[in-house]
């Protein structure tokens, strides 16, 4: 019932600049979360940043400072911005939304995941 389709993925060099964006096929006023995870090979799938639609937001520690998340509620859209990108950035990135902050609850939705490959 909820679709997300992320884009801006890419091969960047280390230090570079990518912009990921996720459009939700739902209006946001019922999606009170909304952000980004991600899974490098051999690793488990981990939150980078959320936001609510009220503005609070939370990131993981290694990427403060450097990534930023921001909201678009009147266009259905989450955004994150990655600066000064490293290699270990390099990872499959999943817009992600929910009606719930809580981490356990069953209702949750799923870009198909957008490649980000940071190498020289």
């Amino acid at each position: 019932q909820v679709q997300l389709v992320e884009s801006g993925g890419g091969l960047v060099q280390p230090g570079g600049s990518l912009r990921l964006s996720c459009a939700a096929s739902a209006s946001l006023r019922s999606i009170n979360v909304m952000g980004w995870y991600r899974q490098a090979p051999g690793k488990q799938r981990e939150l980078v940043a959320i936001a609510t639609r009220y503005g609070s937001t939370n990131s993981a520690d290694s990427v403060k400072g450097r990534f930023t998340i921001s909201r678009d509620n009147a266009k259905n859209t989450v955004y994150l911005q990655m600066n000064s990108l490293k290699p270990e950035d390099t990872a499959v990135y999943y817009c992600y939304a929910s009606p719930s902050i809580a981490e356990d609850t069953p209702y949750k939705y799923w870009g198909q995941g957008t490649q980000v490959t940071v190498s020289s």
